[in-house]
This record gives C-alpha cells, sequence and structure tokens, in this order.
C-alpha cells in the first residue's frame, strides 16, 4: 500500500522542530475573554436598539427586530469603511463574528477592496462570492425547514 504522505528530508525535519519551538504561544484564555467581552458588547447595543425601538416607536418584540438588524448591518457597514471594524476584530477575534455584523463586514470589505475593478465585475461579484454561499444555504435550509414543518408540524392552522 503506498503512502500518500510526503517524505521530508532531514534539513526540512530540523527546521519544522525549530519552527515550532520558537513559535509564539497563543493566549487562548485572553482570546476568549476578548471575544466575550467584544461579541457581548454587540449583543448589549442590539439588545438596547431594539428596546429603543418597542419604547419609542412602540414596536412588539417581533416588529422591533427588523430595525434592529437593519441598524447593526449599517453601522457595521460604516466602521468597516472607516477601518474601524477590522481594528476591533483583530483585537477580539471572533467576537466580531457575531452573525449580523460579521456577515455585513465581510461583504462591505469585499466590495471596497474590489470596488477599483467597476461596479458589476468588482464590488457586486466580489462581494456576492461570500454572501452567495451563505444566501443558498439559507434558501435551502429555510426550505427544508418549511417541509419539515409542513410534514411533521401539521401543516397550516
Amino acid at each position: 500500500m503506498a503512502s500518500n504522505k510526503k517524505t521530508t528530508t532531514l534539513s526540512q525535519q530540523k527546521y519544522q522542530e525549530l519552527a515550532k519551538k520558537n513559535e509564539p504561544k497563543r493566549p487562548v484564555v485572553a482570546n476568549c475573554i476578548r471575544a466575550f467581552i467584544v461579541g457581548g458588547f454587540i449583543c448589549i447595543i442590539g439588545q438596547g436598539l431594539m428596546m429603543f425601538f418597542e419604547k419609542v416607536f412602540g414596536f412588539t418584540k417581533e416588529t422591533a427586530s427588523n430595525p434592529t438588524v437593519a441598524v447593526l448591518i449599517l453601522i457595521s457597514v460604516i466602521l468597516t469603511s472607516m477601518g474601524v471594524y477590522d481594528k476591533i476584530a483583530q483585537w477580539s477575534g471572533a467576537g466580531t463574528a457575531v452573525p449580523v455584523t460579521g456577515f455585513a463586514n465581510s461583504m462591505c470589505s469585499a466590495a471596497i477592496e474590489h470596488r477599483s475593478e467597476g461596479l458589476v465585475l468588482g464590488t457586486a461579484s466580489n462581494m456576492f462570492k461570500l454572501a452567495g454561499s451563505v444566501i443558498v444555504f439559507g434558501v435551502v435550509t429555510a426550505f427544508l425547514v418549511g417541509i419539515f414543518t409542513l410534514i411533521f408540524g401539521g401543516g397550516a392552522h
């Protein structure tokens, strides 16, 4: 049976050992704490916005969620455009990957990065390289959940 594992020379092995020995230790606990703080802060902002829409505009919890998400997306895009969101993300790591804001940041970043290539071939096509897979996954999942609910949830009431 042939092995697919690539053989390394003695000097490559020594280099890998040296690199592994001198690799800086990752502060896993500190990274988790920073991610928790920033992700939690984003969620606190979202909760505050939701409460604002409920109190000031008289929305219900269900109807307040839509403008809350829209404002969070807008804040994320503005901070990304100003270069602030990326600095926060670099410091906090996964904390900024809260679904709505992280997705808005990644789409906006792709649009900004490729804007010199034109509106359609640069901005739109590169922006939707990421969004396309997420949108397809969301649509397929929603379809499957709908079918499952129709079959096992009793259908229409």
